[in-house]
């Protein structure tokens, strides 16, 4: 069209709402993390304890069953907070391996193919942006965190010839409660590590590292100094800690390392301010190119 007709006209149709941008963001973004086949593979993969969990559960209410396996068999086959915390841990940690693989591809291919200006110039946030992202890896780990353990919870309570669901709802709830506070973590972490990386391959051992190194020079620093505050530095023992007393479960710490949960809490929240940190300096609507 010639400029000179002067036939433009500024557009009068339905506005999309800003709340239905963010869940075209996350749509694409779940698209994204799930068209790759390893990633239908890590799904099936980390679903397979609680099919295990499943049977235990069955062969536990089962007379039959308990009255073959005996007395020592029959603790093996108890359904409690125990069970359950092994079931969080199991779900949690499988949920970290499928979140090094999702989540860079949620952000990274927007960031190598130099797309995130374009984005940006359009009516979404910076915050936008990233909600729309965390919802997609939300919502992807919750189905092999705590989606799972509360149908095993409430197949127990089914399944349970004593009425057991009512009497054990604080299982329920810290399964929850501590399955959310790790899928936050993941996301912010998988997120900020991925947002400074182009390449997905080296994001995914990044985020293991930016777990497991800190961990490491905090048991060193345990070890050297004789102190359970180095402990601040392992977010894998600040986690387990927070899983125990959530679902008051015996828990396979010492007493003498325990860490205040205050000062446990605190120490999320700081990794949680790191990685928002991180994102802030990197997710920009505009790109520096030197040369």
């Amino acid at each position: 069209m010639a400029v000179y007709k002067h036939r433009y006209s500024a557009y009068t149709g339905k506005i999309t709402p800003a709340w239905m941008r963010i869940v075209v963001l996350s749509r694409y973004a779940f698209d994204e993390a799930w068209s790759s086949k390893i990633s239908i593979g890590l799904l099936v993969f980390c679903l397979l304890p609680c099919l295990t969990s499943l049977v235990v559960i069955y062969l536990a209410n089962n007379p039959l069953a308990r009255a073959l396996v005996g007395g020592k068999g029959a603790e093996m086959l108890a359904i409690d907070a125990g069970f359950f915390l092994k079931l969080l841990q199991g779900q949690c940690w499988l949920a970290l391996v499928l979140a090094s693989w999702i989540a860079p591809r949620v952000i990274t291919f927007d960031l190598a193919d130099s797309a995130l200006p374009i984005l940006l110039s359009h009516p979404i946030s910076r915050f936008g942006y990233l909600f729309g992202k965390f919802i997609a890896l939300f919502v992807s780990l919750s189905a092999v965190t705590w989606v799972p353990c509360l149908l095993l919870f409430a197949y127990e309570g089914y399944s349970s010839p004593i009425p057991w669901a009512g009497a054990n709802l604080r299982i329920a709830t810290g399964m929850f409660a501590g399955s959310i506070i790790w899928i936050t973590l993941l996301a912010f972490i998988g997120l900020a590590m991925s947002s400074w990386v182009k390449w997905r391959v080296v994001a995914t051992g990044i985020i293991f590292a930016a777990i497991f190194i800190p961990a490491g020079v905090g048991g060193i620093v345990t070890a050297v100094l004789r102190t359970q505050w180095g402990f601040l530095l392992n977010l894998p023992f600040m986690i387990t800690a927070v899983w125990v007393r959530l679902l008051g479960a015996p828990g396979p710490i010492n007493p003498r390392w325990s860490l205040p949960t205050g000062a446990i809490a605190a120490m999320l929240i700081l990794v949680c301010f790191i990685c928002v940190g991180m994102l802030n300096k990197r997710i920009r609507a505009r790109e520096v190119v030197r040369g």
